[in-house]
C-alpha cells in the first residue's frame, strides 16, 4: 500500500507550504485535491504555488482541465488514484472536502447523464440557486439541509443524482463512514478564526496586487463564461461582475473577502466531522510535530 500523507483544513490555512516541505522530508511528491487548481490559468486567484515555490518537488494534478470543462470529481477520483498508487509517498494536499474524499476514501460517486446535467445547468441559469434548492427540498431534504441556497453547483449535482439513479445524494456509498482505501496519515491546519480572516483578507489583497483582474480578463476571452464550474469560482466570479459592469472593483474586491470567510468556515466544518485528522494550529506546529520533525 502507498504511504500517504494528507493535508487539510481551510483556505489561506498555509497547506501548500506545508505539503512542499513534508514532501522534502519524507521523499514524496505532492496531489493536488483543490478542485479550482485543476484548472488551467487560473493560478492567481486559487493561489496556486509558482515553480520557485515548488521547489523542486514534483506537483500532480494541476493545470488538468481548461476553464469550459465542468468539474467531475469522479473523474478526479481516477487520476488522483492513478497518480497515488505509483508513488512511494504521495502528499494530498487541498481544501477540497469531497475531493480528498473522492482520492484517499471508499467513497462512490453515482453515475452521471451530460443530458439531464445540462438542463439542470440551464434551469439554474435560468431560475438562480434558492429556486433549485427548494426543488432539493423536496426530493431530498437531508442533502438540502447540508447544502448552502447559493451552492448551485451541488444542488444541480444532487439533483442529477436524484433524477438518473433514484437514490439520494446523502445517501451515497461511504459518506457516513471514513474508510481509507491507503494507509494514510490526516493531518489539518486550522487557526484561529480572526487569524485566518485576516490571513484570508491579505491573500485577496494580495491576489489584486499580482493581477487577478488581468488573469480573469485573459480567461474570459478563453472560455471562462463558458465554464458552468470554473466561472462560479471565488474572486473569479466576483472580477467577472466588475467586468461586466455590475459592481465596482472595490465591491468586487470585498465580496471576495466576505465569500472567502464564509467558504473558510464551511470547509472547516467538513473536516471537523473526520475523526482521522490530527489537527495544528499553524504550519509551524504540525511541522515542529511528529515523525516529520527535524527533531525526531
Amino acid at each position: 500500500m502507498p504511504r500517504v500523507v494528507a493535508v487539510v483544513g481551510p483556505t489561506a490555512a498555509g497547506k501548500s507550504g506545508v505539503a512542499v516541505t513534508l514532501a522534502e522530508r519524507l521523499g514524496g511528491e505532492v496531489v493536488n485535491a483543490d478542485s479550482m487548481q485543476l484548472y488551467r490559468g487560473m493560478d492567481i486567484g486559487t493561489a496556486k504555488l509558482t515553480l520557485s515555490e515548488r521547489r523542486g518537488v514534483p506537483h500532480h494534478l494541476l493545470d488538468v482541465w481548461h476553464v469550459r470543462e465542468t468539474a467531475s470529481v469522479a473523474a478526479y477520483q481516477a487520476m488522483a488514484r492513478e497518480v497515488i498508487e505509483r508513488l512511494d509517498v504521495a502528499v494530498v494536499v487541498g481544501g477540497s472536502g469531497l475531493y480528498v474524499r473522492g482520492a484517499l476514501d471508499a467513497f462512490e460517486f453515482p453515475g452521471t447523464d451530460p443530458a439531464v446535467r445540462e438542463r439542470l445547468e440551464q434551469a439554474l441559469d435560468d431560475v438562480g440557486p434558492e429556486a433549485l434548492h427548494e426543488r432539493l427540498a423536496a426530493v431530498d431534504p437531508d442533502a438540502a439541509a447540508t447544502i448552502l441556497p447559493t451552492n448551485g453547483r451541488r444542488i444541480v449535482r444532487a439533483l442529477e443524482v436524484a433524477e438518473v439513479t433514484g437514490l439520494r445524494v446523502s445517501a451515497r456509498p461511504g459518506m457516513e463512514t471514513y474508510t481509507s482505501v491507503y494507509d494514510t496519515t490526516f493531518l489539518g491546519i486550522a487557526p484561529p478564526l480572526d487569524v485566518l480572516d485576516e490571513r484570508i483578507d491579505a491573500r485577496v489583497d494580495r491576489m489584486w496586487e499580482e493581477g487577478l483582474v488581468h488573469e480573469v480578463r485573459v480567461l474570459a476571452r478563453n472560455g471562462l463564461r463558458e465554464g458552468l464550474t470554473a466561472r462560479r469560482a471565488l474572486g473569479y466570479q466576483q472580477v467577472l461582475l466588475f467586468l461586466d459592469g455590475e459592481i465596482g472593483e472595490d465591491d468586487a474586491r470585498e465580496e471576495t473577502k466576505r465569500a472567502t470567510r464564509r467558504f473558510a468556515r464551511r470547509q472547516l466544518s467538513w473536516f471537523r466531522r473526520d475523526p482521522r485528522i490530527t489537527w495544528y494550529e499553524s504550519p509551524a506546529h504540525l511541522l515542529d510535530d511528529g515523525p516529520w520533525s527535524p527533531r525526531a
